[in-house]
């Protein structure tokens, strides 16, 4: 016969654990849902380092404006593209991420598109962030991605690091196309790129409206997107 415990539960702590599973469980199924994309790629590690520390921003912003939950994709390699589960808090994000090594590689951002597509098929999401500083792929095929996005109302917010002018025009032409928005960060700036995050996932959360009346100290990121979305 299996031993009993030998420390219970108080009444108390089994009420807090099951309010806290049925909030979560009701985030899960009615809250906003955004999908967070990184390009991976072996040059790409000291960025991912930095969004592992910024991740919480998204949950941050949307704590009071009903919650977020969050999926994390990313491609790197020869050809490997992976999606986490769904995440609804920045604990259970972080530890997924920080299993993650950035691998050398081509970008696969036509790949990643499909994936964001059928995601949102399925079940609604609000927006795509993707953070990357290349383009290796053929413009006129991400486009033709960009487009079917914007038709299915699923904007993408691309995150360039870096100056390359051509893969500004691509990723301008991607946000466009997809009724998103596009936007510069600086590695040396970590603020910068939180302050991008957190204002995307109150668009996740509340609409263009919450991206201004909740944005505290970022509201110049936050205009910098607003101005931008169709």
């Amino acid at each position: 016969m299996a031993k009993p415990p030998k420390v219970r539960s108080s009444a108390g702590e089994i009420d807090k654990f099951l309010t806290r599973s049925k909030t979560l469980a009701e985030r899960a199924a009615g809250g906003a849902r955004l999908l967070f994309a990184i390009d991976a790629t072996a040059s790409r590690q000291p960025t991912w380092d930095r969004a592992c520390q910024l991740q919480g921003e998204m949950f941050l912003a949307t704590q009071n404006l009903g919650g977020l939950a969050v999926q994390l994709a990313y491609f790197r390699g020869l050809g490997e593209l992976r999606a986490t589960r769904w995440f609804l808090d920045e604990h259970a994000l972080l530890r997924q991420m920080n299993r993650v090594q950035c691998e050398g590689g081509m970008t696969q951002i036509e790949r990643l598109l499909n994936h964001c597509l059928r995601e949102h098929r399925e079940t609604p999401v609000r927006a795509v962030v993707f953070i990357g500083d290349a383009c290796e792929e053929n413009p006129d095929r991400l486009a033709v991605k960009a487009g079917e996005l914007g038709i299915a109302g699923l904007p993408l917010f691309m995150f360039q690091e870096g100056g390359d002018p051509l893969v500004e025009g691509v990723f301008k032409q991607l946000a466009g196309l997809s009724g998103g928005a596009w936007a510069r960060f600086d590695h040396a700036s970590p603020h910068q790129l939180a302050a991008l995050l957190g204002a995307v996932a109150r668009f996740a959360a509340a609409g263009k409206s919450a991206m201004l009346e909740h944005g505290g100290g970022d509201g110049g990121s936050a205009k910098l997107l607003l101005d931008q979305l169709k």
